[in-house]
This record gives structure tokens, C-alpha cells and sequence, in this order.
């Protein structure tokens, strides 16, 4: 931590016109810190509803929303207007995958897509998918969401019901 402190300490009084950012400095720091230890790369191969698959390659360049979910989970239920919404005003800079997190065919859920006009990826707990769900961690409640940014880097993880305000404190809008 010493070590930390006296490279800050060094590098603050470069010039303010350089623009160097807490994040940057930070980054810049990293490779010097040997007890540090980078997060793995996350990979994943899922396939929708639909048949369309989905991969941290394919993804990568737009935010990614994860959400696990369950039929039987009203919270979960709750919060599915607001991904609608989202993702009607944002699918060209957001990718938004529901995992239901249950053993259900593909009829029970096709009747949830229809009645609440889900307009967004879902993913269902099946023999292709199964394995695929724990490269995400350990869910450990629904409704569980996780936000990545477009480079793939986890933003932040939510337990229980989230709205649009809190998935735009994460996301920023296109430009």
C-alpha cells in the first residue's frame, strides 16, 4: 500500500492539461501491484428461445444485462416492463439476455414472451444452456441482474427487482 501511495504521490503533480483520469492512473498502477489479481476473461455460449446464440465475442462492444429470472418470481415479473422499455430505447448500444433460472419448456415460456411482449433475448435452463450459467457466478436469489460494459468488464451485480433509473446508472446512452 506504501508502495501504492508513493507512485501516486509521484505522478500527481503531472500537468492537469494531460487529463489523467482516477481509472487511468489506476490502470497505469496494475502491472506494478503483484499482489493483484485480474478478474478471468468471462466466456459464454447460450442460445435463445429462438435458436440465436449468443457469446461474450458477439456481445462484446455493446453493455450486456444479464438477468436471472424465474416464472414463479414476482419480483422478477415486476421488473420485465422496465427491460422492455429499456431495451426498446436502447438495443443498438445494450444487449439484454433473460436467463430463466428453471427447468420450463419452451410453450410456458413463449406465453410469458406474448403476455408481457418481451422484445429481448430469453434464455431457457436447459441441457445446452445449464453448464453455461455458472461461468456468471453463484446466483443466490431472484431477481438477479448483472451489468457488463462493452468491453466485457462486470459494472455491477443487482439482487432483487431494478428499474430503468438503476440500469442507467450503469449505461450510458449511445452517441
Amino acid at each position: 500500500m506504501k508502495k501504492l501511495l508513493i507512485i501516486l504521490l509521484l505522478i500527481s503533480p503531472i500537468h492537469t492539461s494531460q487529463a489523467l483520469s482516477l481509472t487511468g492512473i489506476v490502470d497505469w498502477v496494475k502491472p506494478l501491484m503483484p499482489w493483484y489479481e485480474q478478474q478471468p476473461e468471462l466466456t459464454f455460449e447460450l442460445t435463445d428461445t429462438k435458436g440465436n446464440i449468443f457469446t461474450e465475442k458477439n456481445t462484446r462492444g455493446k453493455y450486456l444485462v444479464v438477468n436471472f429470472w424465474a416464472t414463479w418470481c414476482a419480483p422478477c415479473l415486476k421488473e420485465i416492463p422496465a427491460f422492455v422499455k429499456f431495451y426498446n430505447e436502447n438495443s443498438d448500444h445494450v444487449e439484454i439476455l433473460g436467463l430463466d433460472f428453471e427447468p420450463v419448456n419452451l410453450p410456458v415460456i413463449d406465453e410469458f414472451i406474448e403476455r408481457f411482449s418481451i422484445n429481448y433475448p430469453l434464455v431457457l435452463y436447459n441441457d445446452n444452456n445449464d453448464s453455461e450459467y455458472s461461468k456468471f457466478g453463484e446466483i443466490v436469489g431472484m431477481p438477479t441482474t448483472q451489468i457488463y460494459n462493452p468491453k466485457g468488464e462486470l459494472l455491477h451485480t443487482f439482487m432483487g427487482e431494478i428499474s430503468i433509473e438503476d440500469l442507467n446508472k450503469f449505461i450510458t446512452p449511445s452517441s
